[in-house]
């Protein structure tokens, strides 16, 4: 097993078994360091030495991302003969042990290990969870030798899992390991050197999922495009699809962006270089600046303005926004795709987006621009969310770019966590 494993990774195993784990071994660090797959074989190899009559329990914020990240992998590393699972059933057996496996995406998650006893548990990306399905998950390993082995990516410093656990990991006999990219030597240098760059987009993020440290994200959302970053000048280009994304205000500031997919063209008036999407041109109305808030009738007409007669192929509006739906979908004349409200990974996509080139704001769209000087991450929050303020084109660009870009074939998915 050394020859395939790095030497971090190999030094987990070693650990293992010396028998110098304790009852909880978290990994912490950067992404593509390896911990996930090293935790597994560590996991795997651990339950192996276990009494037949062992339960267990692998989670992860959803049974999907706990197929996706672990359950696939260990059938690769174990073989089917000797691991499979059944999501209907949430139960696997590794080994011949029984493995219950559940998703932590809420609250109320907690309720589901009740009343468990437990030869020991693995958590995938740990800071994903609520606390209480954590704080309820240690004492139900209470089985002789019962072990706990999770990974994470590092978060805000505020976050439950640095403030109550890693902070006291001593106090509580809580082993973190560091696993950073650069222990991955599996890698070649072009390829860290270029998850390096598509983390570069945010300087908390690059500390976090390159340097693994655990940092607030403070500043502007946007210091490039703020910077003059993507913005270019609005000119003549030949578009071959339009879509419009609406972030919906009665008091609050209403912000449509129209955006086309088109190229540059040259002074013969040929198409050169790559397509991308350019918001082409805005509507912004403030309400409260207004001192007089319009109907949802009046932003329909404003609407149909800025489309101006162009085959828009649908309409992506912020969800909240019911009744604004409900009239574009009265008049039957633009399709309506309610947005993807993913705040943080979706700021993350649309920030890679710019740097990948993927899109780019024409200077006439002044609101969006300003908001880009202003749209701020809150540094006083427990976990990641931008300011309240200022942000209207912005969560209309976001509804845009995690909407409709993320799901289109050419541009590629930047992989936020894991």
């Amino acid at each position: 097993m050394a020859n395939i494993l790095t030497p971090k990774q190999y030094d987990l195993i070693k650990q293992l078994h010396d028998g110098e784990l304790g009852r909880l071994t978290l990994l912490s660090g950067s992404v593509r360091s390896g911990k996930t797959l090293v935790s597994l074989v560590a996991f795997a190899l651990w339950v192996a030495t276990m009494p037949e009559d062992a339960t267990f329990l692998m989670c992860a914020k959803t049974l999907t991302s706990l197929r996706r990240n672990c359950l696939d992998v260990l059938v690769e590393l174990a073989g089917s003969e000797c691991f499979s699972f059944s999501l209907p059933r949430k139960e696997a057996r590794l080994f011949g042990r029984r493995v219950y496996l559940e998703g932590a995406n809420d609250a109320k998650s907690e309720s589901k290990i009740r009343g468990l006893t437990l030869s020991g548990a693995y958590c995938d990306e740990l800071s994903q969870f609520p606390e209480d399905f954590f704080r309820m998950l240690l004492p139900r390993m209470t089985k002789p030798g019962a072990k706990l082995i999770a990974t994470t990516n590092p978060e805000n410093p505020r976050h439950w899992l640095k403030a109550h656990y890693i902070d006291n990991a001593e106090q509580i006999g809580l082993q973190v390991l560091p696993f950073l990219l650069d222990d991955n030597t599996t890698l070649d240098a072009d390829t860290v050197a270029a998850i390096k760059r598509e983390y570069s987009i945010s300087p908390a993020h690059y500390d976090r999922f390159i340097l693994g440290k655990w940092v607030p994200a403070e500043g502007l959302v946007y210091p490039a495009q703020a910077a003059g970053e993507g913005i270019v000048p609005t000119v003549e280009r030949r578009y071959t699809r339009y879509v419009v994304s609406i972030d919906y205000g009665t008091l609050n500031p209403f912000s449509a962006g129209l955006w086309g997919y088109g190229r540059e063209l040259d002074e013969q008036g040929d198409p050169i270089g790559k397509p991308r999407w350019y918001r082409i041109r805005e509507y912004y109305y403030d309400g409260r600046k207004a001192r007089a808030q319009r109907t949802d009738g009046k932003y329909y007409t404003e609407l149909a303005k800025l489309i101006g007669g162009l085959p828009v192929e649908c309409i992506v509006v912020d969800p909240s926004a019911a009744s604004f739906i409900a009239e574009i979908q009265c008049h039957g004349r633009y399709p309506v795709r309610k947005a993807q409200n993913d705040v943080v990974n979706g700021i993350l996509f649309t920030a890679d987006a710019f740097v990948k080139g993927k899109i780019a704001v024409n200077d006439c769209c002044t609101n969006c621009i300003e908001e880009f000087s202003a749209y701020r991450w809150d540094d006083k929050a427990a976990e990641d969310k931008p300011i309240k303020d200022n942000d209207h084109a912005m969560d209309d660009m976001r509804y845009f770019a995690y909407t409709i870009l993320r799901h289109d074939a050419a541009p590629a998915v930047v992989q936020l966590r894991g």
